[in-house]
């Protein structure tokens, strides 16, 4: 299996040409790197006006690795063939580097560029990706892969601060300017002072402003950007987006070398399959340390995650959602300042509240979203906290107060609502949760704690701190974690808490049963997506009637399960509605319920119906946006049908992961998730900023869509060639 390795961009704060002369004194040897042992030229090449400069080296390595492995494999040095081709005209350094020793059994690539920095030319940008083939190694494979992992983190750390030894070395001999190829050389000149600001985070994706309280201190954003919060908090993503080390340092933390290239590749994942739509980085981050760095298992869920936001709108929560009355004077929760590590601090009095009454008054759906919308007002928190502290804040802590918990408390409708609540939080808020302080737990606890803590994950549960009686006041307690000025009145300190007191609902407030499941079915059907199983033999297709020529059918998917194969059909009738299921007679169902066909088995495609748009497949985890400008009336079919893996060439061995593959998307259904929308054509031009001509439209990204919270909401300004567009 290869193992791929991307770390962030790393940014010299001096000209590419001075950075070039520090790279230089690697060279034979360098003192710094003992396992660099020796280099020899092999060849060099200059172009005729010297712009271009190609050498290839031959680097001799001392491994560290164990003295048997190196006996059994019969060396005691590894050598590396590099290329390196430094082009002074487009100022970029482009290093290729492969291992010589054991090519047979293990294959090393690595790939570094030395480029001037997007936002200022006096800046350079150096960018290392690694891959990792291990073929067979004596039965070592998993050693070998340790320490090759290891030798990549230590040349990472390591290659920045070389540099910076060099550069240093270089302003001591008086050298602090080298001209650019193509000028007249100029005299020296004195040293530039060290510049403060710290480098740029290159990615548009998030836009940061620092904290305000260092004047010296600035940021260097993307001319147009706008502060965090405005529409254009989260600019739209394209593949070329760079992650920059000192952006990582300061707004999510210090991350190993292989946590930060899971990051990028992760994220440059959903840049491919989500275009328009990528959440925020604290966010990607949150799912991966919730899988302890597992790219597979980190990303299924993470696409689990976004596509629940999408169906149940979770993104507009905060702007939408309305608390009822009854939770204003009756949830005994609220922000409270924050603690000592500037996480923000969530205050919950759940001994004093009536749980029964509120679900007898509210359900178990309002409930819910009150507690979900809890968690995007944490989120939000954590941002602002983020830029207040100047360091990074992803998480929050939560004190939670049992005094006046009993044997009520423990009703059933209460705590199956409260284990619903538990599971949706963790499925689709990881890692939120800095720390948990239960105080005053009483003798009832421990009955209520077996209940509830099988529901939560080992990594959430090993950050509760819980306190009986009033040991909370003594040393070790409230205090380690909260200053002193901000403990609430309730528990001993002087500070005045808004949390509500809580207290018994009154009965008049009580709901029927009838009414709760209406109000459950409404908050949780209000949702514009829909919802399809796609088969073998069995696509699910929608029928759109269109009356004016010139109408635009937009639409909005996103593949949750399975590859599909997407397409767009006319027809002059319309099909007949889909016929009842013979089976469903016999008490026997098909085998999905939403699952709808419409073209008829006798129609014949060019005589029936007519294809309008080319086929377009998408892989599972897929966002797609498009639109279609309908050329003539009549009736537009679009469908999604179940993608089978192309058969193998009768010449051809078959690949063993195509057949694994065949046999795991042969062996599950597809399912989608999908919105439409028809739109006249002066709407559409309306809605879109920069139509020039129904030929050539500019995406149209539905306005239901993307993420408000985690990323604001974007337009894509992908072009079709034709009346109609699809973008991924």
């Amino acid at each position: 299996m290869v193992q791929k390795y991307q770390s962030p961009v790393r940014v010299y704060k001096h000209p590419f040409e001075l950075v070039m002369e520090a790279y230089e004194r690697r060279f034979p040897t360098c003192h710094l790197i003992p396992m660099f042992v020796a280099s020899d030229v092999i060849s060099e090449e200059k172009s005729d006006d010297g712009s271009t400069h190609k050498i290839e080296r031959r680097c001799k390595l001392d491994v560290d690795a164990p003295r048997l492995l190196k006996r059994i494999a019969g060396v005691d040095y590894v050598y590396f063939i590099q290329k390196n081709t430094l082009n002074r005209r487009e100022r970029t350094l482009h290093i290729e580097s492969h291992n010589e020793t054991f090519s047979n059994r293990v294959i090393i690539h690595e790939l570094c560029c030395y480029s001037v920095h997007p936002e200022n030319e006096d800046w350079t940008c150096f960018e290392q990706s690694a891959s990792l083939d291990i073929k067979s190694f004596f039965g070592f494979e998993s050693t070998v892969e340790k320490i090759a992992m290891k030798q990549y983190a230590n040349s990472i750390k390591k290659g920045k601060e070389i540099i910076e030894y060099y550069l240093r070395e270089l302003e001591e001999e008086g050298i602090t300017h080298v001209p650019r190829w193509g000028t007249s050389p100029a005299s020296p000149v004195k040293a530039v002072l060290p510049i403060t600001c710290p480098a740029l985070p290159v990615t548009p994706a998030i836009t940061i402003i620092p904290p305000v309280e260092s004047s010296k201190e600035c940021l260097a954003v993307k001319e147009g950007s706008s502060p965090v919060g405005s529409p254009t908090d989260a600019l739209s993503a394209t593949p070329d987006d760079k992650l920059d080390a000192d952006y990582i340092n300061r707004y999510l933390g210090d991350l190993t070398p292989f946590q930060e290239s899971c990051l990028i590749r992760l994220r440059s994942w959903l840049q491919e399959t989500h275009k328009g739509k990528i959440p925020k980085d604290q966010h990607i981050l949150r799912f991966l340390r919730a899988r302890d760095f597992n790219m597979d298992k980190a990303r299924e869920i993470l696409c689990q995650s976004l596509t629940w936001r999408k169906q149940h709108q979770v993104d507009y929560l905060l702007d939408t959602w309305t608390s009822p009355q009854v939770l204003h004077d009756y949830y005994t929760g609220g922000w409270h300042h924050h603690d000592r590590d500037g996480r923000p601090l969530y205050i919950l009095r759940l001994g004093q509240m009536d749980t029964k009454g509120l679900v007898r008054a509210l359900g178990e759906e309002s409930l819910l979203r009150h507690v979900l919308s809890i968690n995007e007002e944490g989120l939000r928190r954590c941002e602002e906290n983020t830029k207040v502290f100047g360091r990074p804040i992803s998480c929050w802590t939560c004190l939670v107060d049992l005094e006046g918990l009993n044997m009520r408390h423990l009703w059933r409708p209460g705590v199956k609502a409260l284990l619903r609540i538990i599971e949706v939080v963790e499925a689709n808020y990881p890692e939120t949760l800095g720390r948990l302080l239960i105080l005053r737990a009483p003798r009832v606890f421990p009955v209520l704690w077996t209940l509830v803590s099988p529901f939560i994950d080992e990594n959430t549960r090993k950050k509760f701190l819980i306190y009986a009686g009033n040991d909370y006041q003594g040393p070790g307690g409230l205090v380690d974690y909260i200053d002193k000025e901000i403990i609430p009145d309730f528990l001993g300190g002087e500070c005045m808490c808004e949390v509500p007191e809580g207290g018994l609902v009154p009965k008049t407030l009580y709901r029927t049963p009838e009414e709760l499941e209406n109000d459950d079915i409404r908050l949780w059907t209000e949702t514009i997506y829909q919802s399809a199983s796609i088969f073998k033999g069995a696509p699910h297709e929608l029928l759109i009637e269109i009356i004016d020529a010139s109408s635009v059918v937009t639409w909005d998917f996103d593949v949750c399960k399975g590859d599909v194969v997407f397409n767009i059909y006319h027809s002059k009738r319309a099909p007949q509605p889909p016929k009842k299921d013979p089976l469903a007679a016999h008490g026997i169902t098909s085998p999905g319920g939403n699952n709808v066909q419409l073209i008829d088995k006798s129609w014949q495609l060019g005589q029936d119906y007519s294809m309008v748009e080319s086929p377009l497949t998408c892989k599972e985890g897929e966002s797609v946006q498009g639109s279609h400008v309908t050329r003539w009336p009549g009736f537009y079919i679009l469908q999604w049908k179940f993608h089978s893996m192309p058969a193998c060439a009768t010449t051809n061995l078959p690949r063993v992961d195509d057949v694994l593959a065949t046999l795991q998307v042969s062996s599950h259904k597809c399912k989608v998730m999908y919105y439409t929308e028809v739109l006249g054509s002066e709407d559409f031009r309306t809605a879109c900023c920069d139509v020039q001509s129904l030929g050539s439209m500019t995406s149209l990204e539905s306005s239901h869509s993307g993420f408000s919270q985690l990323s604001a909401a974007t337009t894509s300004s992908s072009q079709s060639q034709s009346s109609s567009m699809i973008s991924r």
